[in-house]
């Protein structure tokens, strides 16, 4: 009865020790994989080193990209007859646009007619004033019903 229980005991610490080896290895296996994820979270925001020279090759290849996009634009701007320019773009262009009306105006004879005898007879409009109303009582708003 001693010896079985001897080996029992000596099995359990055995046992136990297994387990205690299993659990600290996968505690080691999640804290190395934090690790990774950890280093490759620093790699991703550590980005490339900035230099004279990559710098200088990537603002090449940003002018380019920037100057091909413009020209696609351009003849897209073309093609749809979108091409026009803006009234103080043209004005900018051409100052002889300052005073062409006027030439405009000049050729064709300045002959602008006006028939003054729709504007003499105003009383003929009917225009109420506010004076006029006897209904009207500026204290009592409610007085003035149409």
């Amino acid at each position: 009865m001693v010896m079985i229980f001897t080996l029992v005991s000596a099995v359990q610490e055995k046992l136990n020790e297994i387990v205690d080896q299993i659990k600290t290895r996968r505690e080691e296996e999640k804290k190395q994989k934090e690790r990774e994820a950890e280093e490759e979270e620093k790699q991703r925001f550590h980005g490339t080193p900035v230099t004279i020279e990559n710098f200088l090759n990537w603002k090449a290849k940003f002018d380019a990209e920037l100057l091909e996009i413009k020209r696609k634009k351009m003849k897209e701007e073309e093609q749809a007859g979108k091409n026009k320019l803006s009234g103080k773009q043209l004005f900018e262009m051409d100052h002889n646009l300052d005073t062409s009306d006027i030439q405009f105006l000049e050729e064709a004879g300045n002959n602008v007619e006006v028939d003054e005898s729709l504007f003499q007879e105003m009383d003929d409009l009917e225009l109420e004033d506010e004076e006029d109303d006897p209904d009207y009582n500026p204290v009592n708003l409610d007085s003035d019903t149409y």
